[in-house]
């Protein structure tokens, strides 16, 4: 076997293992999503939508932590939007159902993809600068939001903010608060994510089969659990 050849297989199984990573942390930022959102709601808590960016903050600093590539955190809103849009054959909803949300979910991972893709080094060697780094996505991602939000699905809750201070009114009330679950959220996902690359890939090495088949198992129970708290919640 040459040296090219076992480059290009040991980069196939570095493709392959992100992979599985982006469907398993898309996965469970999808059922968080459905699950997390009802709950809070039916508890009528405050910082719903706070909690719901920290969350998903958490799901792509597990990403990044283990594989590593900013890039990557760009496959993990799509699964969870894929989650949440479930709502369409099950409820039988329209697409725009869930526009707002799942709007919100791009932009974050977008401006945080971005952000990792600009200070790469700094968030691997610090602490400091992944708080940083989370609570910077998440503000900068409320702004597009906000715009992009009105004029998608001009909910009641986004206009009420169009009628007391507009964008302004909207950033201290929610993108400061989106800011804050990032900043914590993120860099403990970051953390579990590097403490668990090491053993996870020993793991597949050693029973590829069971790797694969535990990584298939988490994200279809998340997929099944999504399905059945929406038609649960119709």
């Amino acid at each position: 076997m040459t040296e090219e050849t076992r480059s290009n297989e040991g980069r196939a199984l570095t493709v392959r293992n992100i992979a599985v990573a982006v469907l398993v942390f898309g996965s469970l930022w999808g059922v968080a999503e459905v699950v997390l959102n009802d709950a809070i709601r039916a508890a009528d808590l405050p910082f719903r939508a706070g909690a719901l960016t920290g969350f998903g903050m958490l799901a792509m600093g597990l990403l990044l932590g283990y594989g590593r590539k900013p890039v990557a955190i760009l496959g993990v809103p799509v699964v969870a939007v894929l989650v949440k849009q479930m709502v369409v054959p099950i409820l039988g909803a329209s697409v725009l159902c869930k526009a707002n949300s799942c709007i919100a979910v791009l932009f974050e991972a977008a401006v945080l993809a971005g952000v990792a893709g600009i200070a790469t080094r700094g968030i691997n060697k610090s602490a400091i600068m992944r708080a940083g780094a989370g609570a910077g996505a998440g503000l900068a991602a409320a702004v597009p939001f906000y715009f992009v939000g009105l004029a998608v699905a001009p909910c009641a809750y986004l206009m009420s903010f169009d009628r007391a201070g507009g964008l302004a009114a909207f950033m201290v009330q929610e993108g400061l608060v989106w800011a804050a679950f990032s900043a914590v959220l993120f860099p403990i996902g970051y953390a579990l994510g590097a403490r668990v690359r090491e053993p996870m890939r020993a793991f597949e090495m050693r029973s590829p089969i069971a790797y694969y088949g535990a990584a298939l198992g988490v994200a279809v129970s998340c997929w099944i659990t999504a399905a059945i708290a929406i038609y649960a919640g119709a």
